[in-house]
């Protein structure tokens, strides 16, 4: 099923009688009944006013057009969603939809803030094939139930996307990378943490164990940068000497899309923590290889498939998802972190309001 408009996708869904599989691209690797409802067929720019920051794309446009657009004007989508195809063996293109629905964030969530942030109205169908409208296209516009919030990493479980409207940013002038050696995950978050708390506007802060080093990227103005750069070098002498890196957008994307483990056999894991637990959440892990993102507080992990990570962690102060796993090992240890049973009765309670039929992608949460 591909509807071309948000009411034939509005009447598709008023007929549906059993679940389906709401899909975008199909990049994300999700998997769940057949048959898909796709939203590629709702696709194009249908606002964009560089002045006001604002872009208005329906659901299905694919996150290249818009990027294309907005480096036109020289502005960019500040969350920097990241591309998986590569990590996860996907083909097709990701859309717009598919990266609110997942919330995907990037490496300057630490600075700039999540997909969510950046989200100012949606338009999107529930299970009972009505079209609902939240937000607006300003910032300011608060009113009512915050549903853009609660749309935004709901997976496509309470309803499906068919517009979205985003603040957009500046594109920076220039973009610099730092890396240090660093040996162990605990001297390097220690570091990392020291230069988020700087006054230098740090907008990324990974550390790449089987590279040996920790990188801190700064962007602005190419004097701002310049200058941002040598006072960090200076500030973090104490930990070692630190080396500007060519090619810091290069670097930059490997480590947002987890290059690191593109071609590597394995599960592939994705931990939320506070960056304090960092090292001690990696040693728990076992894995064959690590990489950390948001100055500790994301830890990849790519461990022997079949692995149960989150049996391994135990009692930690965060979250768990597995991100790529055979269709018996997510079915087995399911995909997202289990929630405590209050949280997971509020989510059953509003996926009944949203959902009553149970229609979209059942088993993905809870």
């Amino acid at each position: 099923m591909r509807p071309e408009t948000e009411m034939e996708l509005a009447d598709i869904v008023a007929g549906l009688n059993e679940p389906v599989r709401i899909q975008g691209g199909g990049t994300r690797g999700v998997f769940g009944p057949e048959p898909v409802l796709s939203t590629a067929g709702l696709s194009g720019i249908t606002l964009y006013e560089p002045g006001a920051l604002t872009l208005v794309a329906q659901a299905g446009t694919p996150v290249t057009e818009i990027e294309a657009a907005l480096a036109a004007e020289e502005q960019q989508l500040a969350f920097e969603p990241a591309d998986y195809r590569a990590l996860l063996g996907t083909s097709g293109e990701s859309t717009i939809g598919g990266v609110v629905a997942a919330n995907i964030s990037g490496p300057r969530r630490i600075q700039a803030g999540a997909c969510r942030d950046f989200l100012l109205g949606v338009r999107y169908v529930d299970g009972r094939g009505q079209v609902i409208k939240n937000g607006g296209r300003v910032m300011k516009n608060v009113t009512g139930y915050d549903l853009v919030k609660l749309m935004a990493g709901s997976w496509g479980t309470l309803g499906v996307l068919s517009e979205v409207s985003l603040k957009v940013l500046p594109k920076p002038e220039a973009v610099a990378v730092l890396g240090m050696p660093v040996t162990q995950v605990s001297a390097a978050v220690q570091m990392l943490s020291a230069a988020l708390k700087s006054p230098f506007e740090v907008s990324g802060a990974a550390y790449d164990p089987e590279l040996g080093q920790a990188l801190l990227r700064i962007e602005g103005f190419a004097d701002s940068v310049a200058y941002r750069i040598g006072q960090l070098q200076r500030e973090l002498s104490a930990y070692g000497e630190a080396a500007q890196i060519e090619e810091p957008e290069e670097t930059w994307r490997a480590i947002r899309d987890v290059g690191r483990f593109e071609d590597k056999e394995g599960d592939v894991w994705r931990i939320s923590t506070k960056p304090s637990d960092a090292a001690e959440v990696a040693a728990r892990l076992e894995a064959k290889n690590l990489l950390l993102d948001w100055g500790g507080g994301l830890v990849w992990a790519l461990v022997d498939a079949g692995s149960d990570i989150r049996a391994r962690l135990g009692e930690f102060d965060g979250h768990a998802t597995l991100v790529r796993a055979a269709p018996e090992t997510i079915q087995t240890l399911g995909r997202l972190q289990p929630e405590p049973e209050p949280l997971a009765s509020l989510t059953r309670d509003l996926r009944r309001k949203f959902d009553p039929k149970g229609l979209f992608n059942p088993g993905l949460m809870g």
